[in-house]
């Protein structure tokens, strides 16, 4: 089996046709590449080269960015410090920063200390914080318009989802895997779904990403230069009555130092998640973004 392949420039000639290729890889799958998105090179190019020199950076450096000294998931995450597999006991051997919607420390929300209402963390790095939040806005674009179709494959208007993803709690995740060390037992990131609505990933092309399909083996996921990678993430599974599936992944310790540049689309902290019209019976109690979220994140951080 491979993973699918769709074409975002088909939406807008033939939004219906699309909607129902992307429904059929959500249910079977809930993994597929997204070619023609729009986002242009410089923007992927820029992000990676960013990264890289973040990760470079000394440990004194990016000590004081570290995603334990705030609530909001904001910040530097050390290697080892994760562990996405929960029953494995493996630490991820991986080192990644998160960046948040960007709001100023006044903002009425981060005053209020409302959930995942924090401000970013930023590297004393030239040109870092405006290359990222760029980035950041340009996919979080693509995101909530990738739900349009979404919304039309599962009978409800095409803007439905868009008023809960007005300032969601979307996380852009910078990753840096090490080359493997060749010790026994070790990951690169255990295996887990992800949280969220959708995930849109790039990677630089070093293996080592793997997907298992329900009722069969690990297989990887090619690279396929330009195109994201998106999945399903849990959330948008349980929003839809599980008719979408948020299937496992990992990555394995990569032959070569590997990055990746994740997009976690969660929605706003208040959007009540449950079962869309037309899904059946709940099979889920409705639950706020911001309480599934954390609920998610609580089991992740070892320390």
């Amino acid at each position: 089996m491979t993973i699918p392949v769709l074409d975002w420039a088909e939406n807008a000639t033939d939004p219906l046709g699309f909607a129902a290729r992307l429904g059929a890889v959500c249910r079977e799958t809930g993994f597929f590449l997204l070619s023609n998105h729009g986002i242009p090179d410089r923007h992927i190019s820029d992000v990676f080269a960013q990264a890289a020199h973040l990760f470079a950076l000394p440990e004194s450096a990016k000590r004081p960015l570290s995603i334990a000294t705030n609530p909001h998931n904001r910040g530097w995450a050390y290697m080892g410090s994760e562990s996405l597999d929960e029953t494995s006991g493996l630490s991820d051997r991986k080192e990644a920063f998160n960046i948040g919607l960007d709001l100023a420390p006044d903002d009425p929300r981060v005053l209020a200390g409302a959930p995942f209402r924090g401000v970013n963390l930023w590297p004393d790095l030239p040109g870092f914080r405006a290359t990222m939040l760029e980035y950041f806005d340009a996919v979080w674009g693509l995101g909530v318009a990738l739900l349009q179709p979404v919304a039309r494959d599962l009978g409800v208007p095409p803007d439905h989802f868009a008023p809960h993803f007005t300032a969601p709690m979307a996380t852009l995740r910078l990753l840096s895997y090490p080359a493997a060390s060749g010790a026994e037992g070790e990951i690169g990131a255990g295996a887990h779904t992800d949280y969220g609505a959708l995930t849109l990933l790039l990677t630089d092309g070093a293996p080592g990403l793997q997907v298992r399909p329900r009722g069969r083996d690990w297989q990887d996921v090619p690279h396929m230069p330009g195109a994201f990678i998106v999945n399903i993430g849990d959330c948008l599974m349980r929003w839809t009555n599980d008719i979408y599936v948020s299937t496992p992944h990992r990555v394995l310790p990569p032959p070569r130092a590997r990055q990746s540049v994740a997009f976690f689309l969660d929605p706003n902290p208040d959007a009540l998640v449950t079962a869309l019209p037309g899904t059946g019976a709940a099979k889920y109690p409705a639950v706020t973004g911001a309480e599934y979220l954390q609920s998610r994140l609580s089991a992740t951080y070892s320390t």
